[in-house]
């Protein structure tokens, strides 16, 4: 089932062409990450998927009912603000503590509901926001960099995570990262953007493209590795990164 399809997607801000002629589509179950360099439209893309940025030419077409959860690059909290978990989970309407609960659970933040949003470390902020984004099972789950900042084993943690979600849920994942080597691991599809989709396909064979080695190329041979070590055995755990 298709929950996303995007089609000449153009975005003109002012006098500065950000995403060009962009194509895209993504299905129920799969994992589907955006690389690319500084400035190339990657949180715009995700921004006006959302609906936050329109666009200036094109279509976006999702199915009627679509329910998105979006987790975003980061979020800036006053540490002066008395705010509890339990509080920002409802925020800015109130869910039943069941659904505050399960949705805790599903991103392995359960232990967190009393605590102050402000004593958190960063992978578990990471996980609470993850939480607050599946909080209405959402079919579609869009997450922009979620491990920025986190060392080698949050990183790891919080993947196995969004894995464990996007099996129970059964939804799509749209994510932006940086971190080659997790998607790698990760993901289902990579899609290469540079304003314009350089090139997408498996991991495998993005990591092969010459737009891709263009980019990332003192990166891509360890990346590719470890991708080919973890498929040679269904079983192979995503452990921290070397």
């Amino acid at each position: 089932m298709k929950l996303l399809r995007i089609e000449h997607l153009d975005v003109v801000r002012g006098d500065h062409l950000i995403l060009q002629d962009v194509h895209l589509v993504l299905e129920r179950g799969e994992i589907v990450t955006i690389v690319g360099p500084n400035g190339s439209g990657k949180t715009t893309l995700l921004k006006t998927i959302v609906g936050a940025l329109g666009p200036t030419r094109g279509m976006i077409e999702m199915p009627r009912g679509l329910t998105i959860g979006y987790v975003p690059q980061r979020l800036h909290l006053d540490a002066t603000l008395p705010l509890t978990v339990a509080r920002f989970m409802n925020l800015p309407r109130r869910h039943s503590s069941h659904h505050v609960d399960r949705a805790l659970k599903r991103a392995g933040s359960e232990g967190l509901i009393h605590r102050q949003m402000s004593d958190l470390s960063g992978g578990q902020l990471q996980r609470v926001l993850l939480a607050r984004a599946v909080l209405e099972s959402p079919d579609l789950l869009i997450l922009d960099e979620p491990t920025q900042g986190l060392d080698q084993w949050g990183i790891a943690d919080f993947y196995r995570q969004l894995d464990s979600v996007r099996h129970e849920l059964g939804c799509g994942v749209l994510m932006v990262s940086h971190e080659l080597h997790v998607v790698m691991r990760t993901s289902d599809r990579v899609i290469c953007l540079n304003r314009t989709i350089c090139c997408e396909g498996t991991p495998e064979r993005v990591a092969s493209s010459p737009a891709y080695l263009a980019m990332f190329g003192h990166d891509t041979e360890e990346a590719l590795a470890l991708y080919r070590h973890d498929h040679a055995s269904s079983t192979a755990p995503l452990g921290p990164l070397s």
